[in-house]
């Protein structure tokens, strides 16, 4: 039965600028890194930062990130690479999708703790200003799965049902549920969530990073529940549910203990800023202050100078006056 309203897929997921190839799926990536990158630098700046720190430090991030989750997808799948008659050469191929999140964050972070380190700036303090970007670069991410018509969800009539033409790779055309907008929506929510909280009690010292962590393991719980596609199960639940199970209870673990052990928020996130700004005033307050002292050690010289001319003045006519007299 044809379903009279649904989530048309592309009827192709690349086009051709000459030789080049444009794909959906690599712009989806790009888009959400310029998005990411946007937020976390205006966060950043609100703490006390400099404008361009986030970005120089995504130069770290991003590639290793990009590297963190193709590697998390070949090894968690790896039959899709490896087993007999598949090329093992497509575990480079990136752009026909296969990017885990889990690996991606992990070394992620460990590109961001290269490049804060070069810079003397707690990690921490970075991993919460760019929290509800990554959060925002995850929903645009996931378009990428629309174009390749992949990650979908079980077969459904909904009138938002995802319409699969594509009979490639073992899918059978038909009306899915579009497991990528669910998880799309849920992480925009995740990233209002973050920006809300951060903003309400002023999570620092990477609770706000770990809120997002464990917000978005929750959505990705249910959503990995939903999904069709192949995965390892164990004791019933895709390795995908288990790992998300996990990291929620980490990240709630981690926003306990750290808020017992450090509250508040760092007064300083980037070296210079703050020392530099009070330096400078500092600095302009002295010069002000020496100043004053200079006008007022003169003045009253000046002061005591002038009386007494005038006392030897009055004393010296009233002398003439007398000698007249």
């Amino acid at each position: 039965m044809e379903e009279l309203a649904y989530i048309p897929s592309p009827s192709r997921g690349v086009l051709y600028l000459g030789p080049i190839p444009l794909r959906g799926y690599a712009f989806c990536i790009i888009i959400g890194v310029f998005v990411a990158v946007w937020l976390g630098n205006k966060r950043w700046i609100a703490r006390g930062g400099r404008a361009g720190t986030v970005a120089d430090i995504a130069v770290w991030a991003v590639p290793f990130g990009l590297v963190g989750g193709r590697l998390y997808h070949v090894i968690t799948d790896y039959e899709l690479y490896f087993s007999q008659g598949r090329d093992w050469v497509d575990a480079f191929k990136v752009w026909q999708g296969g990017l885990g999140i889990w690996g991606a964050i992990a070394l992620g972070a460990l590109g961001a703790w290269i490049g804060c380190r070069r810079r003397g700036i707690p990690l921490p303090a970075y991993a919460d200003a760019v929290a509800p970007g990554i959060a925002l670069a995850q929903a645009c991410g996931r378009w990428g799965n629309w174009f390749n018509q992949e990650l979908y969800g079980k077969e459904t009539h909904v009138p938002w049902a995802l319409h699969i033409t594509s009979s490639t790779d073992g899918r059978v055309p038909g009306y899915y549920h579009p497991t990528f907008l669910y998880e799309s929506l849920w992480c925009i929510g995740v990233a209002v969530l973050v920006i809300w909280a951060d903003k309400r009690f002023k999570m620092g010292h990477g609770r706000a990073f770990a809120l997002y962590v464990a917000a978005y393991c929750l959505g990705r719980a249910w959503i990995e529940y939903m999904r069709v596609d192949d995965a390892h199960h164990f004791l019933g639940l895709r390795l995908n549910d288990w790992t998300a199970g996990i990291v929620f209870l980490l990240a709630v673990a981690y926003i306990v203990v750290s808020a017992k052990k450090r509250p508040g928020r760092e007064a300083v996130i980037e070296p210079g800023v703050t020392d530099g700004a009070t330096d400078a005033s500092g600095g302009e307050e002295a010069s002000a202050g020496e100043a004053d002292v200079e006008v007022k050690d003169e003045a009253p010289d000046g002061g005591k100078d002038e009386v007494k001319d005038e006392t030897e003045d009055e004393v010296k006519d009233d002398a003439e006056s007398a000698k007249k007299s």
